[in-house]
């Protein structure tokens, strides 16, 4: 069957409409001038050294990576209990809990960060990377408990059950039966959250102090007071990081579920 030229042409321009600000952002990255440009005028690599150069992004980065991980961390022993909670026990629990977990997205970002703001780093006199681990840890869960509650729904719990009936303890046969089960939740959550934790700008806004800092934060006052490549070039090594956070991800434990 031949396809209608239409369809061609609307599948060329959707994928130049995703791909095209990556390829814009790339060469800027590798332009030789001292400004943000179009194509570059000559090629260099000048601006990712700069990266490294620039003390406070080399902090910055450590902090974010550390956030990421340990917010993504905190929110899995949170999100995964909760997810089993509900998919397991789904007719005795009220409807509208499930709910509760999603309001850290349906709540705007600013609000939720001005609030955690008062109520955790003013409030409770939490040190900054506490506030700032609490923040993200919160701003992920729902992807954390949606994800893997989707795949804990389409779990059969008899399976479960016929392992305790065998003797097995219910803790073990958790993390021996449910667990191995719906790998593939656990690890699309992660990557999710993760991703979601290391570019996340309007919460740790909120709860940055003197001296503690997020990468996205960084890259904002850096452009108060340049607007040079290195913009471009950070921009540039989140993308690489993101893909390969999921490359490793795939060799390490193998992300088939995305094409189930």
């Amino acid at each position: 069957m031949k396809t209608h030229p239409l369809l061609i042409a609307f599948a060329v321009l959707t994928f130049a409409f995703l791909i095209g600000p990556l390829i814009i952002i790339i060469g800027t990255s590798l332009s030789n001038t001292s400004y943000l440009t179009f194509p570059p005028e000559g090629l260099s690599l000048k601006w990712y050294e700069n990266i490294f150069e620039i003390s406070a992004f080399r902090r910055t980065m450590v902090t974010s990576f550390m956030l990421a991980v340990g917010g993504t961390a905190l929110s899995m022993l949170i999100g995964i209990p909760a997810a089993y909670a509900m998919a397991r026990y789904r007719y005795e629990l009220p409807a509208f809990l499930g709910n509760i977990y999603v309001l850290p997205i349906l709540i705007p970002e600013i609000v939720l960060g001005f609030s955690l703001m008062k109520s955790v780093a003013v409030g409770m006199d939490f040190p900054i990377m506490a506030a700032l681990l609490v923040g993200h840890a919160l701003l992920v869960l729902p992807y954390c408990v949606r994800v893997v509650g989707a795949s804990l729904n389409a779990f059969d719990f008899s399976i479960e059950e016929a392992a305790v009936s065998l003797g097995c303890p219910r803790w073990k046969a958790f993390f021996t039966v449910v667990l191995p089960n719906v790998r593939a939740g656990i690890i699309a959550g992660f990557i999710l959250a993760f991703i979601t934790s290391l570019n996340d700008v309007s919460i740790s806004i909120f709860l940055t102090g003197p001296g503690v800092s997020t990468l996205p934060i960084q890259l904002l006052a850096h452009m108060e007071q340049f607007f040079d490549p290195t913009i471009a070039s950070v921009s540039v090594l989140l993308m690489f990081v993101t893909v390969g956070v999921m490359a490793i991800v795939e060799r390490t434990l193998g992300l088939t579920f995305l094409t189930k």
